[in-house]
């Protein structure tokens, strides 16, 4: 079972998320998080699979926490997801060492994303709105 640590502010939003992550097969979201630090209080207690992160958050914005999370859990992987999405975010959360990111409201790529992210390739948006894995 691939377990998902879903990092959003919004508790309709980590709803969402989660019904849609497991209605995959094989995936559960292991556990919710409002803020940065409740995020790193669940990892301390259980490491999930992945980390579903929000971007704008009450107290760290998600480029920040992503590197205290790699700092402490390098091999973990991260996907960001923002309604504030852009080619600019993406490159920032690239050179933070997050290994994937895409739009909030593009619920087709987030699962693809997390599918991609999970299979260690990075998933960002490619040219003209398409989006690309990198190996």
């Amino acid at each position: 079972m691939i377990r998902i640590l879903v990092v959003d502010d919004n508790a309709t939003v980590r709803h969402y998320y989660r019904a849609i992550l497991e209605q995959q097969n094989g995936w559960e979201v292991s556990g919710e998080a409002r803020t940065a630090h409740e995020a790193l209080q669940r990892l301390e207690e259980s490491l999930p699979d992945l980390v579903l992160l929000d971007f704008k958050m009450p107290d760290l914005n998600g480029i920040e926490l992503a590197r205290e999370i790699i700092r402490q859990w390098p091999a973990l992987p991260i996907l960001m997801v923002s309604v504030y999405f852009s080619k600019q975010l993406a490159i920032a959360a690239r050179a933070a060492g997050i290994r994937g990111a895409c739009a909030k409201s593009d619920i087709g790529s987030i699962v693809k994303a997390v599918d991609t992210v999970l299979h260690e390739q990075m998933y960002f948006p490619g040219e003209h709105g398409q989006t690309r894995t990198v190996p």
